[in-house]
């Protein structure tokens, strides 16, 4: 049956049902005459401590291999055993390659044992440098050079590869070919890539955001005040993450940094976005704007409040994760979203109502006694038809919104993990030719030996035994030191390959097995880093997967005082996020990047449904205040018209922000920005807007058992 009015009209003369007093006395003061002016002052206070602090966030960094490791892994356990006995802390070795297809000549040789005696001489090289090892064929040499790290100054090692790679190319020899592969070269090649990239990327995800919001506000003065509001929230963000991290060893790297920047100025449009168009409604209802705005606060804080309190406990369910990074990022974020929180419901709304209704020009919304049908079409007009179209064929509808979400998850079969080290950048860098050329050469894992640390008790049994470990090409003893024995063990196959891994399993599992004295042996190195921290990511995916779903069901179930709902929006949200990770892995075929490290998964898994129930509990708190007035048909088409552009605008908004991961040259980077930014797209324009009201259509009153918010 159609009605004759415009589902944007709001029945009961605009009065939907008051939230709780809470809400009410708060926007009274946010939005109050004298208060506002507060609110403000307080807020700029907190800007000028936390742009101080902010700036000092680098400073507390802890970019140290143990903060990427599982805290309880072999890896880390050999890493703390190595510290303690065996090298100076903070250590990493670079690999110097020299090759000559010819052959190398004397004068070759002799460039490079000059090479070491002045890496020694100038104090580049942070312990004693082994003579080169030439090989078979006598094409190629190597060094390897200790350098120096700092776990927070990313610039100690880079600066310490750029002068190897000086003084390398200050005495050339014509025709020698020069790389610097192993962990060092590796992790330089990192920091050029990433140099610089913390403003290019502030300055791209905040000109796409500012983009975004003059397409959406067609003001030129408007889109400036979220903008800015979400800036500034940013930079007290960053104070409080730096004092956590200096005083309450709260972990921070540089992943969950940029994270920051950009789940910050992503979230906070979204709630922008929703209380400005809620503000837009009252505003035509009101001649006070004081008054406009505290009902706009009072009627969004719902909504908002519990997006924050979803997303803000579901990151925290990282703390159960057995990753050190992970364990870091998830308290990182949440305190991003609680800050973000704060200011786009404080300093916004005391923002936009000290500067009055102008901000909306030209498009300045005027008092008209009610939100009536002439206006609502106007702004509306667009989304009314499409929720007149759901509300014609509902069933067709979700049916084939189901068929294209299937068909695209089915697109995950397609991905596989494991990246090697030469397809982590998007470009050919030095050390992924070093290591090549070194393994044309020589046994292709002699960049980077294996580390096994043995009992001295135990040594000469390993010593004997590791040869014959298929996939081992050599094992040698390096130092004794505290009881225990350094080994270096060298693999045939590439570090960062399948084929290396499965060695170093098979180098555990014969030396736990040998005797008494091998069983406590500890196994590291850059192999067994990479083979450790997959199997970790792999038991996250099992336990975090699962808590961070039941946390966003009981957050649904509470908001919505329902279990039927809940339980549909949480099956639309898993299938939801394996439709962006088909259709993400359909794109990475595309681009030439068919293989994801197996951190992806949770990372996406996060962010999308995380900050992807926002636009659920957008849509639904809606339709719950609009089923109240109006029934269950016309209040959930309602709750679509009136929600439909704000949830559009702020799934573009964060889709384009998390896109600009795409500007950092690495690939791991462009993966995480094309999933998050497909899977918002997805869940916005095909989940929000189509699937989910035409199911609440199709399943009818029930969808609110047992409660019955039409009553």
């Amino acid at each position: 049956m159609t009605t004759q009015t415009s589902v944007t009209e709001p029945a009961g003369a605009g009065t939907p049902p008051r939230p709780p007093s809470l809400f009410r006395r708060y926007a009274s003061f946010v939005a109050g005459r004298r208060s506002k002016w507060v609110v403000l002052v307080f807020w700029l206070l907190l800007i000028g401590l936390g742009g101080s602090l902010a700036a000092k966030l680098g400073s507390v960094q802890n970019n140290e291999q143990q903060t990427w490791l599982p805290a309880d892994s072999q890896s880390t356990q050999a890493i703390d055993v190595a510290n303690k006995y065996f090298t100076a802390k903070d250590i990493m070795t670079a690999v110097v390659v020299y090759t000559r297809d010819e052959g190398l000549s004397g004068t070759d040789l002799a460039r490079v044992g000059e090479d070491r005696r002045q890496l020694l001489e100038r104090r580049i090289a942070a312990a004693d440098i082994a003579p080169a090892v030439v090989s078979d064929d006598h094409r190629a040499a190597y060094l390897t050079v200790p350098l120096k790290t700092d776990k927070s100054d990313n610039s100690v090692l880079g600066d310490a590869v750029k002068s190897v790679r000086k003084l390398t190319e200050d005495h050339a020899v014509a025709g020698l070919d020069v790389r610097i592969a192993g962990q060092a070269g590796n992790i330089a090649d990192f920091i050029d890539v990433y140099s610089g990239m913390d403003a290019a990327l502030l300055a791209t995800t905040l000109a796409i955001v500012a983009l975004l919001l003059l397409i959406t506000y067609r003001s030129p003065v408007l889109w400036l005040i979220p903008l800015i509001s979400v800036a500034l929230a940013g930079q007290v963000a960053s104070g409080v993450v730096y004092l956590l991290a200096e005083y309450a060893d709260l972990t921070v790297n540089g992943q969950s940094s940029y994270v920051l920047v950009v789940l910050v100025l992503g979230v906070g449009t979204d709630y922008a976005l929703l209380l400005i168009a809620r503000y837009r409604e009252e505003l035509h209802r009101h001649e006070d704007r004081h008054e406009a705005m505290a009902l706009a606060v009072t009627r969004s804080m719902p909504a908002i409040a519990a997006s924050a309190a979803t997303v803000g406990i579901a990151t925290l369910c990282l703390v159960f994760g057995s990753m050190n990074s992970t364990r870091g990022l998830g308290p990182v974020v949440a305190i991003g979203v609680l800050i973000v929180f704060c200011a786009m419901t404080s300093l916004l709304p005391a923002f936009l109502v000290i500067l009055g209704r102008w901000v909306f020009w030209p498009l300045i919304p005027r008092h008209t006694g009610d939100y009536a049908d002439t206006t609502a079409e106007r702004e509306h007009g667009t989304w009314n038809r499409i929720a007149r179209g759901v509300g014609r064929r509902p069933r067709p509808i979700w049916i084939g919104s189901v068929v294209v979400l299937v068909a695209l998850a089915c697109g995950s079969f397609t991905l596989s993990t494991g990246q090697t080290q030469g397809e982590q950048f998007t470009k050919k860098v030095d050390s992924v030719i070093g290591q090549e050329r070194l393994a044309e050469h020589f046994a292709a894992g002699s960049s980077a030996p294996a580390d096994v640390y043995v009992r001295d008790a135990g040594a000469a049994v390993a010593l004997r035994e590791l040869p014959g470990v298929p996939g081992v090409d050599s094992a040698t003893r390096v130092a004794s030191s505290g009881g225990w024995t350094h080994i270096a063990a060298v693999l045939r196959d590439s570090p960062d390959t399948h084929a290396a891994r499965r060695t170093i399993e098979r180098i555990r599992h014969t030396l736990r097995h040998e005797t008494a004295e091998t069983r406590s042996a500890l196994v590291a190195g850059q192999t067994a880093v990479t083979l450790d921290t997959s199997d970790a990511q792999g038991d996250e995916e099992r336990l975090l997967i699962p808590l961070i779903l039941v946390v966003v069901l009981g957050m649904l179930i509470v908001l919505l005082r329902s279990v039927v709902a809940p339980i549909v929006l949480l099956l639309s949200v898993v299938l939801s996020f394996g439709s962006a990770v088909g259709a993400a892995a359909l794109l990475y075929h595309a681009l030439g990047y068919p293989r994801i490290d197996r951190g992806l998964l949770l990372f996406g898994f996060l962010f999308l449904v995380a900050l992807g129930v926002d636009y659920t509990i957008f849509l639904m708190t809606r339709a719950k205040e609009e089923v109240r007035e109006r029934g269950h048909r016309e209040g959930v088409l309602a709750a679509l018209a009136v929600t439909g552009g704000v949830i559009t605008s702020a799934g573009l908004v964060l889709a384009a922000t998390f896109a600009a991961l795409t500007v950092i040259p690495t690939v791991n980077s462009l993966q995480q920005g094309v999933l998050v930014a497909v899977g918002v797209l997805l869940d916005t324009l095909l989940v929000r807007s189509l699937l989910l009201p035409a199911l609440a259509l199709e399943i009818g009153p029930r969808f609110w058992r047992p409660a019955r918010p039409q009553d």
